[in-house]
């Protein structure tokens, strides 16, 4: 699929917000420059010794993006108001902030 044809599709899916544009801009690049880097070797191997091998630049920045990636998406489904069916669960730290606000205002009582 061509870039402007992803874009287009990528805005159509949010809707009308004009908000998410660059966002939208930068998904689309991330996805250009990943299918890129999968033509690259990941892995280099020692021909004399096939059990020594090391990752590949393409791998450590392959990595990299598909971070970025990762974190444009989810924010581009926030945006959508559309979580793919996910709630989003509670952290042990929020749980623990507000288990300690409450016995607060329970002793203040």
């Amino acid at each position: 699929m061509k870039a402007e044809e992803r874009k287009k599709e990528l805005l159509e899916m949010l809707g009308d917000k004009a908000k998410a544009d660059q966002l939208v801009d930068e998904i689309v690049f991330l996805e250009g420059q990943l299918e890129e880097l999968k033509k690259l070797p990941f892995i280099n191997v020692n021909p004399k010794n096939f059990a020594q091998q090391k990752t590949t630049p393409a791998a450590k920045q392959y990595k990299e993006f598909l971070q970025q990636y990762n974190n444009c998406l989810r924010l581009l489904y926030r945006l959508s108001g559309d979580l793919g069916g996910e709630v989003e669960e509670e952290t042990p730290l929020r749980q623990w902030v507000k288990k300690r606000k409450e016995l607060s205002h329970d002793l203040d009582a």
